[in-house]
This record gives C-alpha cells, sequence and structure tokens, in this order.
C-alpha cells in the first residue's frame, strides 16, 4: 500500500486488501472511495470485503466504480459530493491511484487553479496535464459546437 496525500482531507492509493484496514485506520483515515470496478483484476479484492473490514475499523466505505480511462462529468461530480459529505481524512482508491486522482481533479476544477490541481497531482506522482483542457473547462468534458455559417450576400 503506497499512500499518496492529495490534500489535508484526501488522499490515493493503489489497490487496497481488507488486511490493510487497521493500518488505513490506525493513520487517522475515517472514509474510504473505492474507484475501481469489482473484478477488473483477478488479483482484486471485491468492495464488499474491503466494506466488511472498513466496517469493523469504524471506517465509512463507498463504491464508485469507474472503467479505467472513463472518468465522466457525472462521475467526477459524485465524487465531489463524496468528498464533501463524508468524514476526513478520505483515502480513495483504484488499480494505480490514478483514476482516483483524475475524479479530484476533475471535482475540484471549479475551486482551484489549473495550475494547483497540476502541480498537486505531481507532488503526489500523478501527472494530471492529460486533463488540462478539461479542468480548465471546469472539470467538464469541452463540447466542441460548430457553428453554422450562412452567406448572407445573396
Amino acid at each position: 500500500m503506497d499512500i499518496k496525500k492529495l490534500t489535508a482531507e484526501l488522499a490515493v492509493s493503489q489497490q487496497i486488501a481488507a488486511s490493510d484496514m487497521r493500518a488505513i485506520a490506525q493513520a487517522g483515515f475515517r472514509a474510504v472511495i473505492c474507484n475501481r470496478p469489482d473484478g477488473e483484476g483477478v488479483d482484486q479484492p471485491n468492495f464488499s470485503e474491503i466494506e466488511a473490514a472498513a466496517r469493523e475499523q469504524g471506517i465509512e466505505a463507498h463504491y464508485l466504480p469507474i472503467e479505467s480511462g472513463k472518468a465522466g462529468d457525472v462521475d467526477a461530480a459524485r465524487f465531489g459530493e463524496l468528498m464533501r459529505a463524508l468524514p476526513k481524512p478520505v483515502l480513495a482508491y483504484c488499480r494505480s491511484g490514478m483514476r482516483a486522482a483524475t475524479l479530484w481533479a476533475l471535482s475540484e476544477a471549479s475551486h482551484r487553479t489549473l495550475p494547483d490541481i497540476i502541480a498537486t497531482g505531481k507532488a503526489a506522482g500523478h501527472d494530471l496535464s492529460a486533463l488540462t483542457r478539461r479542468i480548465a473547462n471546469g472539470g467538464k468534458v469541452p463540447v466542441n459546437v460548430a457553428v453554422a455559417h450562412h452567406d448572407l450576400s445573396d
């Protein structure tokens, strides 16, 4: 388990095991968010195992599975809602920690500057520069709207 602190309220990690939950509790985390769908990897525990171990340690556990590379606007908004509602600090995890960091970056895009988000991710070992356009667009997928040009010279 390699926990990377993004903010005072959130850290991200690669896949955790139920046996890690005691150390997670001892590190002070009060909630975990799983961003990895069950069954993505053969060696991965199901979320129900993580949830049961978290409950034993008095930690809230939430399941917000995101397919790798497919974090949508709704997913980012839901992550932001969880971050506002959950007791802090929170540990979000997936296979490598990148999906969790991506969701944080997109959910914070309307509250933090682009350079701050990119630098925070980099300091935690996650290159978020591929999200630059989305972060600059308030965390949402930019939509290119083609404007029809009408020739009025007739």
